[in-house]
């Protein structure tokens, strides 16, 4: 549970059911700590990539989190995704190593504070629209590697697609690209920039 006592696992059944205003109530509270949490990780990755890919995460993979009652279950869940996409992005830049201890005992999601801000109940619904809208074969890799929840290598979901790696990157950049593109003209993340 944060420091200001909001636990914001009480979305979470709504939004394993599927329920986009669960959701944005949820994205409303943990947003900022998720944002506070990618700080650390700015010289290394694209932190708004990275937390754009970490909310398109956890609305696919919500349904498989159990609340473990220490609180914030998914949110400390979309911080492991967020840190293992910083890492993962590191190395494939091949940047500087990431510490990833730098955020320090005032980063850690159980230190966090959760401020409730005004939900947007748009979001769900307009991540769901941008995807249908991504061509095909940008759309099965962001789905193949969404499904997976990163515990398999690119170039075994790439194989899996019948693609290069290379391609599999291509066509994974190119959705992450076309969606972020589409949510930020139904104006989505605009407020957060």
């Amino acid at each position: 549970m944060s420091q200001a006592g909001v636990d914001l696992d009480v979305h979470l059944p709504a939004i394993g059911a599927g329920d986009p205003a669960a959701f944005a109530r949820w994205l409303a509270g943990a947003e900022q700590p998720l944002r506070l949490s990618l700080r650390a990780h700015a010289a290394s990755c694209d932190t708004e990539a990275v937390l754009q890919e970490t909310l398109l995460r956890v609305w696919q993979l919500a349904p498989r989190v159990e609340p473990d009652g220490q609180g914030n279950s998914l949110l400390r869940f979309a911080h492991r995704i967020a840190r293992n996409l910083c890492i993962d992005e590191a190395r494939r830049l091949r940047t500087q190593p990431l510490d990833v201890d730098a955020a320090g005992p005032q980063h850690q999601p159980e230190q966090l504070r959760v401020e409730p801000a005004p939900p947007d109940p748009f979001v769900r619904r307009a991540i769901e629209e941008c995807r249908e809208k991504l061509p095909k074969k940008p759309a099965l890799a962001l789905t193949e590697r969404l499904s997976r929840g990163g515990r398999e290598p690119d170039a075994q979901l790439a194989r899996r697609l019948g693609m290069s790696l290379n391609t599999f990157l291509q066509n994974f950049t190119r959705a992450r690209k076309l969606l972020a593109a589409c949510l930020e003209k139904k104006r989505v993340f605009d407020d957060a920039r």
